[in-house]
């Protein structure tokens, strides 16, 4: 046999058992009597799951976090009309499993809690930490619930000795009572977070949780949607609660009935004690007491069983205190019992307490990071930064990272990287935007924004061949964003050779996991950039000599997804495009160069020629400037984000560069230290303006006078 302690949570599930709250039936052999079901003064099935096999059927419900549990049954005590939807965004978010762990998306959970049947991802949390000499290692705190740690350390064992899984060095359990703790040491030249998706892959690092609600409702079994749980739960509470007042109210009732004769007792006690001297029997003196005082039987026995000690001493004060105590509960209880209005309010408020008293925080996360299309109204919209490296490391940050400094600034270091490593391609999307990826191989891949994993801004990101079905020579050298692929909008690809090409739209709209061949390139060629166009945009092709052509994309007839392109820019040798922009994004060039030095320039400026040409110079370039690195179509109101080789970002407002003419070589955007040069540059929605303090001290100037 075991023995456990229970916990004092644990005395809520049989609190009030002995009030008639539930009904009683006979046990296996007919001599006691066992509940049918216990009063359960918190929602037990759902907070403590349930799982189980009987014939022909299996239940599997996942546990729940019983802060959210009652808050979701108290919004439906108040609100009978709430959606599922509405549930899940504000109260019952999803299971919390006492393990923790991470649940990828919400698709599973919003099918399961509106049809009773799911399927749950649940990930293990880890943790890549860097220790001595560059080396790094992942580190597991918590595994999925149900999982054996032992086994599951014992099978990363396994795939390591038969190298299914290559780079694991060392694996040691540091796990003791303060909690989990797996250590999982790396080779120093593999990627964590290739290694550590191959662990999700093959192990128990990450499990699925089929959920079955199969509930017993009024002893007919039926899989209940979440919403018709808590509401079940809820009358079942309302049920106890109007039983136990009923209870409790006849229980009053009997004890003002008894306290009402002894009061009568203590009024007239010379009399009583003559009565019961002189009376033969007890039968004759609960006759007599009866037939004197009209009392019922229940009131004459207590008045006879009482002591002689007590006759003596009767309190009177002490019997009328009683009843009025007594009479104010009556009626409090029936008050409650007048309407289902207050029993449900009775609920709440005891419900509100065993939350306060046992509420805990939830343990496990809930994540988008695997969530798919299905879903998306559960994620929010959000406007994203998207960030890859030239060593093809990819992150998503929010917009509002980087504040805003002003023109000149030293910046702040933007993403850990190593020395060899630069930022090469920063785009501005949100959440739910289709992203494109164009390779140096010509071909397309796409994620929606959501889909890119979020990290911090000192953070390098994820290699994108763990995101994209690269081959080993590939690269992504191009990111636009899609929201629809128009009829009459169009794609338009530019080179380092100065080659270009124009493509609907439409051809890219069904693009395969494994991409779709985008642009056929010449030997040696690559591609700089792709533009999402109308049809009667202005292209320019800007070089790193500091010349800029400009023509209408109209000259460049429409091909399909394999042509190569034809000639969009005469470039002399050692010489190469290095951006491409559009009349559609703006009505000044932002030109910027690698020391730093930047400026704006109306398009007006630029003469328009003829695809094929040389162009004519944006930029005045100058030792001091350095070659020619961006040029950005803008308006002028927009902020900037630039980026240094070295990582360094500084985020800072376009209207603080002046407007010159494209034959001069701007302003100081950045101020570089000796070894960085700039990497790129992006251009984002402005922030709010700050109201400067002074202007404040005069709004309350003004408002005083």
């Amino acid at each position: 046999y075991t023995e456990a302690r229970m916990t004092k949570i644990s005395l809520e599930m049989v609190r009030d058992i002995k009030k008639n709250t539930v009904d009683f039936i006979p046990n296996y052999d007919g001599e006691e009597e066992e509940p049918v079901v216990l009063p359960s003064r918190f929602p037990n099935l759902l907070v403590n799951g349930s799982n189980g096999i009987a014939v022909g059927m299996a239940t599997n419900i996942p546990p729940h976090n019983l802060t959210e549990v009652i808050n979701a049954i108290v919004a439906i005590a108040r609100n009978p009309e709430l959606t599922t939807d509405e549930i899940m965004a504000n109260y019952l978010y999803g299971p919390d499993f006492p393990t923790g762990g991470i649940i990828l998306g919400r698709a599973g959970i919003k099918k399961a809690y509106e049809t009773g049947q799911g399927s749950l991802t649940i990930r293990s949390r880890a943790e890549i930490e860097e220790h001595g000499n560059d080396r790094k290692r992942i580190v597991i705190t918590e595994i999925p619930y149900g999982v054996n740690k032992s086994l599951m350390v014992e099978g990363i064992g396994h795939l390591v000795r038969d190298k299914i899984i290559d780079g694991i060095t060392a694996i040691r359990d540091e796990s003791n009572k303060e909690g989990i703790r797996v250590v999982i040491e790396l080779r120093k030249d593999v990627v964590p977070e290739v290694i550590l998706n191959q662990l999700y892959k093959n192990t128990q690092l990450q499990t699925s949780f089929g959920i079955i609600m199969l509930c017993l409702v009024n002893g007919e079994p039926k899989i209940l949607p979440i919403k018709d749980m808590l509401t079940n739960y809820l009358n079942f509470q309302c049920e106890v609660i109007e039983r136990r007042t009923r209870f409790d109210l006849k229980k009053a009732k009997d004890q003002l009935h008894i306290y009402q004769g002894l009061l009568l007792a203590e009024d007239n006690i010379d009399e009583v004690v003559q009565i019961i001297r002189t009376s033969k029997t007890q039968d004759m003196a609960k006759t007599r007491l009866i037939e004197r005082f009209a009392l019922s039987e229940i009131q004459t026995k207590s008045i006879l069983d009482m002591r002689l000690s007590r006759l003596v001493g009767l309190e009177k004060d002490t019997i009328i205190a009683n009843i009025q105590a007594l009479e104010e509960d009556i009626k409090n209880y029936e008050y409650i019992l007048s309407s289902h209005e207050h029993v449900l309010n009775k609920v709440i408020d005891e419900l509100l307490e065993i939350k306060e008293k046992y509420g805990d925080e939830r343990r496990t996360e809930i994540s988008n990071v695997a969530a798919d299309i299905d879903d998306e109204d559960l994620i929010p919209q959000q406007e994203i930064v998207i960030s890859l490296t030239e060593s093809g490391y990819i992150k998503r940050l929010t917009t509002d990272t980087f504040k805003v400094q002003n023109r000149g600034g030293v910046g702040i270091t933007g993403t850990k990287m190593n020395k060899e490593d630069v930022i090469s391609i920063i785009v501005y999307a949100q959440t739910h935007t289709d992203i494109l990826f164009f390779s140096n191989l010509g071909k397309v891949y796409r994620l929606r924004g959501y889909q890119i994993p979020e990290y911090s801004r000192t953070s390098k990101g994820l290699p994108v061949q763990n995101l994209l079905q690269l081959e080993d020579n590939e690269k992504i050298l191009s990111i636009i964003t899609v929201d629809e692929y128009k009829d009459d909008n169009y794609l338009f690809f530019a080179t380092k050779d100065g080659v270009v090409k124009r493509t609907s739209v439409k051809e890219f709209e069904l693009i395969r996991q494994n991409g779709k061949k985008a642009i056929t390139m010449r030997e040696e060629d690559e591609l700089i950039n792709v533009k999402l166009t109308d049809g009667n945009a202005l292209i320019s092709l800007s070089a790193d000599n500091g010349k800029m052509v400009k023509f209408p994309e109209t000259d460049v007839r429409v091909m399909g997804r394999t042509a190569t392109g034809v000639k969009g820019m005469d470039i002399d040798e050692n010489t190469h495009v290095i951006s491409l922009t559009t009349s559609l994004e703006g009505k000044y060039i932002l030109a910027l160069s690698e020391k730093g030095y930047g400026k704006m320039s109306l398009l007006e400026e630029y003469r328009q020629t003829s695809r094929g040409t040389k162009g004519v110079i944006t930029m005045n370039m100058t030792d001091k400037t350095g070659k020619l690195v961006a040029t950005r179509a803008v308006n002028g109101d927009e902020d900037i984000i630039v980026i240094t080789k070295l990582g360094v970002v500084i985020r800072t407002s376009l209207k603080q560069v002046a407007i010159s003419g494209r034959n001069t070589q701007g302003v100081k955007i950045i101020r570089l230290k000796d070894d960085e040069s700039v990497s790129s540059v992006t251009s984002l929605k402005a922030e709010e303006e700050k109201v400067e303090e002074t202007q404040i001290a005069e709004n309350i100037e003004e408002t005083k006078n």
